[in-house]
Parts: C-alpha cells; structure tokens; sequence
C-alpha cells in the first residue's frame, strides 16, 4: 500500500500522514526530509520553488514509493503534490498508489501558519502554494479529497472509509 497525503503547506498532511500511516500499520515518510539543502535553504529565504527545484523532489519521494514496495504493509509520505503534472510523475515511478487530498481554504491556512513553530516553510509563501495548486479533478480517479477544516479523528474516519475499497496488487 503506497500512499501520498498532499495539500499545501500548513494543512496538515505531515500529521495526517503519520496517523493515517500508524492506523494502517505501515511506514511514515515526510516528504520534507527529501527536499535537498538547496531546495531547504530557498524556502528559508522566502523564495518559492520553481519546477526546475522540485523535479529531483518529486522523484525522490517517487523512488521512496518504489523502494517501500519490498515493505509487505506499505508506506504514506507527506507530499504538497501541488500540480496534475507533479502527481503524473510520482505514479509513472511508484506504480500503484492513492493520494489523499487535504482541501483547505486560504483563511485556514493562514491563520495555521501564523501559530506554526520551527518549520523552514515561511507564512510568505502561503501564496504561492495557493498559486501552484491544481485540485484533483475527476480524471485522478486515485485521489481522494478530505476537508482539511476537519478535525485529525474525522478526517481520518472519513479517509480510511473512502479508502477502503483500494486494494492494491500486492
């Protein structure tokens, strides 16, 4: 079982994950600690990351996919995923997967941001989330969309009801 949770900075995908991941028994990756220094650094100073940054991202999280897929129980990494193209790549490597989408809306995200501690990802680039983000639309039959506003018990509920129906080849 592979899985992606994704959203834009600030809705919580990296706690969601490690839930989601701990209910199903299997492996928990943030997707933060396979941005490379340089990529780190960028966003410390404000700056967003331009595709050219998040290509060797992107194909690091599709190569851990790929990777836990020895794993018998499986693994779900936290990953923004923001566009149709960065989600295209991921599953041309990592095969079988499902993406859980955490949909929130600016004002959440922002007021989340401002009480966030010790996270490299400033509140200025809230915007360019936002402005990256390409929602799932009904073509990405492998994603499913959870109220970020929702609580971590409801949203997880809900998610393991929509996902129950996945069984991926073993």
């Amino acid at each position: 079982m592979a899985i992606i949770v994704m959203g834009v900075c600030g809705c919580g995908k990296s706690s969601f994950a490690e839930a989601l991941a701990a209910e199903h028994g299997l492996e928990f990756v943030d997707g933060d600690d396979l941005h490379g220094e340089g990529n780190i650094a960028k966003m410390k100073r404000g700056e967003p990351l331009t595709d050219d940054d998040r290509w060797p991202w992107l194909d690091n999280v599709a190569a851990t996919l790929a990777d836990a897929r020895r794993f018998p129980r499986g693994i779900v990494i936290a990953c923004s995923a923001l566009r149709h193209a960065y989600r295209d790549r991921i599953r041309a490597t990592a095969g079988d997967l499902r993406f859980v989408f955490l949909d929130a809306a600016r004002e959440l995200i922002e007021a989340r941001m401002q009480q966030r501690q010790g996270h490299f990802m400033p509140q200025s680039l809230v915007d360019s989330q936002f402005h990256t983000l390409e929602r799932p639309t009904a073509v990405e039959t492998d994603v499913t969309t959870i109220p970020a506003c929702l609580s971590l018990d409801a949203a997880l509920k809900l998610a393991i009801s929509e996902l129950s129906d996945w069984n991926p080849a073993s």
